[in-house]
């Protein structure tokens, strides 16, 4: 909470519009109201870094090539949304979009038949599916000489 609340601090001093939330959501628990920022920048610390909190950033934007090359410009890589109606350009920005999982019209929905892991810093492995699991097992090769030949 203290890091989220931290993060959404940051946004605030460096320019974005906070529309609604960026505080602690009662005195019990450690929970952050659902936070809202509109007119982030592509270099503000909102924008940059994973929060891992209830926080939306808003960026405006003039077409999908300019989305693409400003969303992948960050260092990590776990997750992306996409919200728009438009099923061809949302399958476009999901192929384009470097991230693990990437939902459309909905986020952080999970089945367990589906691979769960991000890339670039945000990636060590997989979790969920038959990836997943993999990280559970040993391979073992056992290779056999006999007068025939190698056998593996």
């Amino acid at each position: 909470m203290e890091k989220v609340l931290e993060k959404i601090d940051s946004g605030k001093a460096q320019g974005a519009e906070l529309m609604c939330g960026g505080t602690r959501k009662g005195d019990k628990g450690w929970f952050v109201n659902p936070t809202v920022f509109a007119n982030v920048e592509d270099d503000m610390r909102i924008a940059k870094e994973e929060i891992f909190g209830p926080v939306m950033s808003i960026f405006k934007f003039n077409d999908v090539d300019e989305v693409i090359k400003r969303a992948n410009n960050t260092n990590y890589g776990l997750a992306a949304g996409v919200v728009c109606k438009d099923l061809d350009k949302s399958l476009t920005l999901a192929h384009a979009l470097k991230a693990g999982s990437v939902y459309v019209n909905c986020y952080d929905v999970h089945d367990v038949s589906t691979t769960f892991g991000g890339i670039k810093d945000s990636g060590i492995g997989r979790e969920v599916g038959k990836a997943g699991m993999n990280e559970y097992l040993e391979s073992k090769n056992v290779i056999i000489k006999r007068p025939e030949g190698v056998i593996a």
